[in-house]
């Protein structure tokens, strides 16, 4: 199986990290092994990005924006269409090797590709659509309008729990606005990225274009690191970690560059006591194990109203103890493994944290004797001034506290550095429209009977406070990748000045 869909992507047993127009055949960076999650083993190498490799590609991506940039945005959305119709053809064996380098269920690796593919239906339409506004101007004569422009190669920087629709949320909106791209995917998911760079690479041939969609796989952050310094890319995009886009964001706007922020999610949900408990259950389970806790909106804290805790908490324990717990690739497995071996280490180092700081592990926290990365998802009942509930474990640890009245569950939830994605689950709709306020959930994203996962692209995606304050995907979220030119016209014969001023020369 593994075998056959590598194949069928162009993956070989050693394989170029870098491709700018073609792949660098050579690269001289060092080697990096992607490994299955779900067996531990290796699937195939890569050489990665040197600092000569990088400003071999970035110089293409430069080259690549003259042309690419000056092409009407609808000829451009017709490319981003072509490339949409070779992901549709792709889905099913793209979406396996999602799964198989990622640890995510069958369906979720599917369903990745399948956002790749709505974002560039999306993208299509948007080329017809980058409008710009007329202005009314206070002198007589002039006419005032506001255009855009591309802004230039971007640097996008993503994570291993998506690694292709994040990608892609950037990368086909960019594409339409005029930019070329420079892509430095997770160390952890090379091959992902090598398979897309495929697909696209055939498309791009046929209309003979170059440097559009560029791509430096690197060992840990030093690309990353070059990337955020580097004054010919004027927008870097970067998803990861809190820790992560701090470090970003310093050295990006030591060069007054600009960001797109998205990083950790510490989601809540509350539960009040007109909810539809089975509905609540449903979305509550995936939006806590789905990716096994790996996604940014992951729910994490579950905030119950007192009357219902007790009875919820065994429903939901009940349903944790029949989540199947395997390899992702079986259509009844609904939880895959962690990343990584460190990943591992790290939520049983916070199962130990947790019960030192008084909470109590009401189910799993455990890792499952097999080859793997694989664990129990943990149920936890915490108390919400815990300092571990303040922080974002990405692992399936979801964190379970009480609450008296509505006030007081939005106080719980707002209590937390970061800003990502929350839900209220209630049939009460005073309590929804308080949610939704501007005294209610202070987070980008704010559901009502849904839970904090399964963001769909044509709502600009993203959270405020450590989560970055960055959207990426649909509304007006283009507007990041281009610049913004006020421009007036004056066609009479007699010189009018602003604000009534007047210079006259005698």
């Amino acid at each position: 199986m593994t075998n056959t869909v590598l194949q069928k992507l162009g993956i070989h047993s050693i394989n170029s990290g870098v491709f700018s127009g073609d792949w660098i055949r050579k690269p001289k960076g060092p080697e990096i092994l992607s490994v299955n999650p779900s067996t531990g083993k290796p699937m195939a190498r890569v050489l990665s990005a040197s600092r000569e490799d990088y400003e071999r590609v970035l110089e293409k991506a430069q080259k690549g924006f003259k042309k690419w940039s000056l092409l009407p945005p609808p000829r451009r959305g017709e490319i981003v269409r072509k490339i949409g119709e070779a992901l549709r053809k792709n889905r099913k064996a793209l979406g396996l090797l999602v799964t198989l380098e990622t640890g995510k269920i069958l369906a979720e690796g599917e369903g990745e590709v399948q956002e790749m593919i709505d974002i560039a239906d999306f993208s299509v339409g948007l080329s017809r659509q980058l409008y710009g506004l007329t202005i009314a101007s206070e002198r007589p004569d002039h006419r005032m309008f506001e255009q855009w422009h591309p802004l230039g190669p971007i640097g996008v920087i993503t994570a291993f729990n998506f690694p292709v629709a994040v990608w892609s949320w950037n990368a086909f909106v960019a594409a339409v606005c005029g930019d070329t791209l420079l892509w430095k995917p997770s160390s952890r998911t090379p091959l992902t990225a090598i398979a897309v760079q495929n697909i696209i690479r055939k498309v791009l041939a046929k209309e003979e274009l170059d440097g559009v969609f560029n791509l430096c796989i690197g060992d840990g952050a030093e690309i990353g690191e070059w990337m955020a310094q580097d004054r010919r890319l004027p927008l870097i995009s970067a998803t990861g970690s809190c820790a992560m886009g701090k470090r970003v964001a310093e050295a990006v706007a030591q060069r007054l560059g600009r960001t797109l922020l998205e990083l950790g999610g510490n989601n809540a949900a509350i539960v009040a006591p007109s909810a539809n408990l089975d509905l609540a259950l449903r979305s509550i389970l995936f939006a806590a194990v789905g990716t096994s806790g790996q996604r940014c909106t992951t729910l994490r804290r579950l905030i119950l109203h007192r009357s219902i805790a007790k009875k919820f908490t065994r429903q939901l324990i009940r349903a944790y103890k029949q989540i199947s717990i395997g390899e992702p690739w079986k259509k009844e497995v609904l939880m895959g493994p962690l990343i990584a071996e460190s990943a591992v280490q790290r939520m049983m180092e916070a199962a130990e944290e947790i019960q030192r700081q008084g909470g109590k592990i009401l189910y799993g926290g455990k890792r499952l004797k097999r080859s793997g990365y694989f664990v129990q998802p943990a149920l936890v009942q915490a108390d919400p001034k815990m300092p571990m509930v303040q922080e974002e474990t990405f692992a399936p640890i979801l964190y379970m506290m009480t609450y008296d009245r509505l006030e007081e569950a939005i106080q719980i939830h707002n209590a937390v550095p970061q800003g990502l994605s929350s839900g209220i689950f209630t049939n009460d709709l005073r309590e929804a429209e308080l949610f939704l306020s501007a005294m209610g959930s202070d987070c980008g994203i704010a559901n009502v009977n849904i839970a904090t996962s399964g963001a769909e692209i044509g709502g600009a995606f993203g959270g405020e406070k450590e989560t970055g304050g960055g959207r990426e995907a649909g509304s007006d979220a283009w507007k990041v990748y281009m610049r913004r030119q006020t421009c007036t016209i004056h066609f009479g014969k007699n010189l009018s000045l602003a604000q009534g001023v007047r210079f006259d020369l005698g």
